[in-house]
């Protein structure tokens, strides 16, 4: 039977958990603002873990290059808890990336709605048409 769920992806997982519990419990730097962890890469290797983050509320690119700054410099930190939390012989080196996926779902989001408030002001001029040919 193929393996469906990868040692790596687990990894990810439990990473993704724990990363969650962690920056909200151990960060104490008031620049860091509302982190979600969105998703954990791990390479094959175990040595090095990509986290994406989104910072909520945090819409301009300078908040959210320090909030990248300041969970990049606390990685060794985070990454001494997470070996003793999850009890790995090697820990990932850890590389936080925003992912702007819910910044751009939200946008597609709007355009989608704008486009159909302006079709339904269009669709009475259609009926009306009609009904007069």
């Amino acid at each position: 039977m193929a393996k469906d769920y990868s040692r790596t992806q687990r990894i990810g997982d439990q990473m993704q958990r724990e990363l969650a519990q962690l920056i909200r419990r151990e960060i104490k730097d008031p620049r860091v603002g509302l982190v979600t962890i969105t998703a954990v890469e791990v390479s094959r290797d175990v040595g090095h873990a990509k986290i994406f983050i989104t910072v909520m509320g945090e819409d301009s690119a300078e908040d959210i290059a320090q909030n990248l700054k300041v969970l990049n410099d606390a990685s060794g930190f985070l990454r001494m808890q997470l070996g003793r939390a999850m009890q790995l012989r090697n820990v990932p080196q850890l590389h936080f990336h925003y992912d702007a996926s819910v910044m751009r779902g939200a946008h597609l989001s709007a355009l989608i709605e704008r486009a159909v408030a302006e079709d339904n002001q269009h669709a009475p001029d259609v009926a009306e048409t009609k009904a007069e040919e």
